[in-house]
Formats: C-alpha cells, structure tokens, sequence
C-alpha cells in the first residue's frame, strides 16, 4: 500500500468519524443540553478544540483573569511511541513497556519504552464504541507478576463493565489476550459521561471512575452506579471497609470521573468534567458527597464536598490524574495543556499552573513513571481534534 493511499484512507476515517460525531452531538443538543466535556463529538457552539500553536492558532478562554505563571518545569524528553489510534487508557509494565488502549479500535497494544515499537496484542471482543464509550481505561492486577491479569473497562451493547484477561507473551501477536472474563458490570452507558478510569489503589482495592451517562439524575441516587466513584475487590465485590453497607459505592454526586490518583501519603485525588462553568479535581474522602447535579465547583452547600481546585471548562476537561514531584498533574483535552497542582502537607493545594499550552493538541491521560517521570498520552485523533503528522503519541515528561 503507498504513502498516499494510507493518507486517502486515514482521511476517508477522520471524515467519517466526524460525521458520525456531529450527527451523535446533534442528537444530544435536543436530548441532553448543551456539555463543554472536551469529549465525543465536537460542539456545535464552536467549542471544538483549537488549534495548536506549534502550527496553528493559539487557544484561547473567556475566562478574564489570567493564568498563574508556571513555577517549576516541564521538559518533553522525547516522543516514546507515534500513530496510535484513538489511545485512551496506559498500563506501565513491570519491565518498563506500556500498554494502551485504543477507544474506538477496541485493541491494546504494546509499546516499547526505548524503541517505539508497537505489537498489538489483540481485539477485546464484546466492545461497543459510540460517541465517548468504547475501551476506556486499563490497569494491571496487583499480582500481575504471577496472574498476568489487564484489567479493562469498556462500554457494551447494554452498559459499562469491567473485565480481565490473561497476556499471554508466548502466543503469537494479535492473539496474546485471553477470553475477557466479567468483574463487573451494570454501569450505565450512554452516548456521553461513560467515565472509564480504573486503577487499583495502595490498598490493593479497584477503584472505579463512572459518570452519570446523560442522567444527571443518577449522581445523587446512591443505589444507582453511574457518577460514583467505586470501590471493589479484584474479584468485582464491594470492598471492605465501604461507607455503604453491602454497596460499591466509594463517593457519590460526581458527573464524570476521569481521572484517579494517590499522593505519597495514600490519599486518593479524582478529576472530573464540569458543563459549562466548572471542572474539579476533588480530594475524595468515602461516602461524601461531590455534589453533582446540585452544585458545580464550589457551593455554599454544607452537604457538598467543595473541589480542591477548579477550572473554566473551557481551560480543562480534565481527564488523566498523576501524582509526581509532589504535584498532581492533569491532562486537559479542551483546554490543550498538562496542569500542575502543588499539593501541601495539610492536603490543600496552591493554585493551578499550566504547561505545554496548545503545543501537543488534546491531553488524554498522564501516568506516574517513578521520580520525576510522566507517561503523557494525547487524543487528536478521537474525532474532536485536530490530528497533526504522527498523532497520536506518547510522550516522556521529565518534571519538578
């Protein structure tokens, strides 16, 4: 196959992924109101993400007070890993590589951490992609060492789930993942806020990122799964020690969790999207409730846990969390940049510093690497950005 032949075909998919996305956003405009997610299909309101400025126009905000000046540094080390197609989720493995995910073409794929190399290890087959669902985040077992278990969460033909299969290094690639057995399931799904962040956490325990599907009515109702945060064992059960007698629920009140971290003191950090005024990182403490639909960003409501930061949607759409260096670290799709958040000892945070502003289009997920090292995973290629030559990538971050 030629050069230009792969270029007409790479065209002909972007094309039709962005008809398909403006039909899906048409549908939600009359269904669900108008969402400044930064996700799934592009606005109608002229909200799609801008273009860069290592070639194109600056992005810009209406927010009127100026961005804090950024203290400490960022430096882009090198570009890990070129070409990936809609990368949504990033495992780090034990000898370095890296798994991601791709949202729309249900695969995961290995990377090589030196080299670049790419070996597809195989489909994971009962995914059903539309707008922002598909195969979403993915994580390791805590015995991965000896299980060899990729843990996955993915949208269905009937809901979101999480499900884990066996890596099989010895077989041959595009068959190394074994049958996906179900861990969890009954999450809603919808064209929107389908969550998707997995991670296990210092306890061992599955943390969950779900949102509330379109339902915003979903976030408050305790017996629902949609806009929490849950906490399970390995096996899918509700986690001991849960705030809710014989339920998974961890937190409760959220829109769209989509990013989950832990500091070095074991305390457990969530980003979320807001709709049009604001998004939150929040401190997340079990069975308190965030707020959502009642409240976004800060309240004066007592009931509410207030953000531990927040931004104008337009500057954010937080998705990826990381704790590196003594900061969180939040990759924005809409906003175009890596946010640092300087945590202090009493787990308060100092204002939000922006980095890498429009030099690398959309911002989907960030991963501790040890140290002073990120993962930084970019999303143009999701039918919302602006694909420029190479996308999408992996990106090797060195911080302070």
């Amino acid at each position: 196959m030629t050069g230009r032949t792969r270029r007409v075909e790479r065209t002909v998919i972007v094309r039709r992924r962005a008809v398909t996305a403006v039909l899906a956003a048409a549908a939600l405009l009359l269904t669900a109101g108008c969402s400044s997610d930064g996700e799934g299909a592009p606005q109608t309101d002229g909200s799609a993400s801008p273009g860069r400025t290592t070639a194109r126009s600056s992005p810009t905000g209406t927010d009127a007070a100026p961005s804090p000046p950024a203290k400490g540094s960022v430096k882009v080390v090198r570009t890990v890993a070129t070409g990936l197609d809609s990368p949504w989720g990033l495992a780090p493995l034990p000898d370095g590589d890296l798994l991601v995910s791709s949202r729309d073409e249900a695969t995961i794929t290995r990377v090589d951490a030196r080299s670049g190399e790419k070996t597809e290890l195989g489909e994971v087959p009962g995914v059903a992609p539309a707008g922002e669902g598909g195969l979403l985040g993915i994580a390791l077992s805590p015995g991965y060492a000896s299980d060899r278990m990729v843990y996955a969460y993915f949208t269905s033909a009937s809901d979101n789930r999480v499900v884990r299969m066996l890596y099989d290094e010895d077989k041959p690639a595009g068959r190394q993942l074994g049958a996906p057995d179900t861990v969890f399931k009954g999450i809603p799904k919808g064209v929107i806020h389908n969550g998707g962040r997995i991670a296990f956490g210092p306890d061992q325990m599955l943390y969950v990122g779900t949102g509330e599907s379109g339902d915003t009515g979903l976030s408050q109702d305790r017996d629902s799964l949609g806009g929490k945060i849950l906490r399970l064992t390995a096996e899918g059960e509700p986690a001991p020690g849960n705030p809710f007698p014989d339920s998974p629920v961890y937190s409760y009140g959220h829109r769209n969790v989509q990013g989950l971290a832990w500091d070095a003191r074991q305390r457990l950090f969530a980003a979320e999207f807001g709709q049009d005024t604001w998004d939150e990182l929040n401190a997340v403490e079990p069975g308190d409730n965030y707020g959502w639909p009642e409240a976004e960003g800060r309240s004066d409501e007592s009931a509410f846990h207030d953000p531990l930061a927040q931004w104008r949607t337009e500057d954010a759409s937080p998705s990826g969390l990381a704790h590196a260096a003594g900061s969180l670290w939040a990759a924005g799709l809409r906003g175009e940049r890596l946010w640092r958040v300087p945590l202090k000892g009493t787990g308060a945070a100092a204002d939000p510093q922006p980095f890498l502003k429009g030099e690398y289009g959309r911002l989907r997920t960030v991963v501790a690497a040890g140290g002073d090292k990120l993962w930084l995973v970019t999303s143009n290629t999701d039918g919302r950005g602006d694909p420029a030559k190479g996308d999408d990538r992996i990106l090797e971050l060195r911080v302070t």
